[in-house]
């Protein structure tokens, strides 16, 4: 890797939003750290590659602090211009339902892993006054998830804590900002076991363009941006819709079976 070029860490880049993240990285010309808790990191790596950028990929565990502190070190104390704190993970069916490791894993990943990255990385952006903060959230914070309880909750905190996160650095130069896209096409809905879900088997949005939405609102060092205009539309009514009302309506999308209603 250069030292003269932009260096970007990217979370949860194997496929889908986060792979789209990496990629609009690479052609912006920064070089990449890229992580996710599956082998298929190496073959994002590869195809990254071709873009022109120097790519690491490595295999973690981001939901546990082992995990977390095994990508730190990766960075080898170089810079980090970017943060894109997007790795997550996705749970459906009843709470009550859950296995709960399954569940646990959904908090540790979306929240207790993003946190300790921001931290450990925020840090050291402060220290030399200067980066960049992009927190995946998702309109599903806007809602109480009926059937996707605790995922929805997740993300509800995530909006939350990087809104909260952008205000105490509102004196610095470093900007933070929180992706809100909705059902993207990706291996999401797949691995949360949603596929028998009206929001499983409904059309989505397309992952890179979330994924340059949240981009270009990053280099703006905008603090927000909800992908597409259905997601705007569905954000501004749940801002103003009783939380009951929003949980009967998301049990419509996600109970099991829906898919056949």
């Amino acid at each position: 890797m250069s030292a003269n070029r932009l260096f970007a860490i990217v979370t949860g880049a194997s496929t889908g939003i986060g792979f789209e993240l990496a990629k609009r990285c690479a052609q912006e010309g920064y070089d990449l750290l890229i992580a996710a808790d599956e082998p298929e990191i190496g073959s994002a790596a590869t195809s990254l590659r071709s873009e022109g950028a120097t790519v690491e990929a490595l295999q973690a565990d981001l939901a546990t602090i082992e995990g977390v502190d095994k990508l730190y070190a990766a960075t080898k104390g170089r810079q980090v211009d970017a943060l894109l704190a997007n790795a997550g993970r996705g749970l459906g069916h009843g709470f009550l339902d859950q296995d709960f490791g399954k569940a646990r894993r959904v908090v540790d990943t979306n929240v207790t892993g993003t946190i300790y990255l921001v931290h450990k990385v925020g840090n050291d952006m402060r220290r030399r006054n200067a980066g960049k903060i992009l927190i995946t959230g998702s309109i599903a914070g806007f809602t109480p998830g009926s059937f996707q309880a605790v995922y929805n909750g997740t993300k509800a905190f995530l909006n939350s804590f990087s809104f909260a996160l952008r205000e105490e650095l509102k004196d610095t130069k470093i900007s933070v900002t929180c992706l809100m896209p909705g059902a993207t096409e990706t291996e999401f809905f797949r691995r949360a076991e949603m596929m028998d879900t009206k929001i499983g088997t409904s059309e989505k949005d397309d992952a890179s363009e979330v994924a340059n939405n949240g981009f270009d609102a990053m280099i703006k060092g905008e603090g927000d941006v909800v992908s597409g205009l259905k997601n705007k539309v569905q954000s501004a009514v749940a801002n103003v819709t009783p939380a009951g009302v929003l949980a009967t309506q998301h049990r419509k999308m996600a109970e099991p079976g829906s898919a056949k209603k």
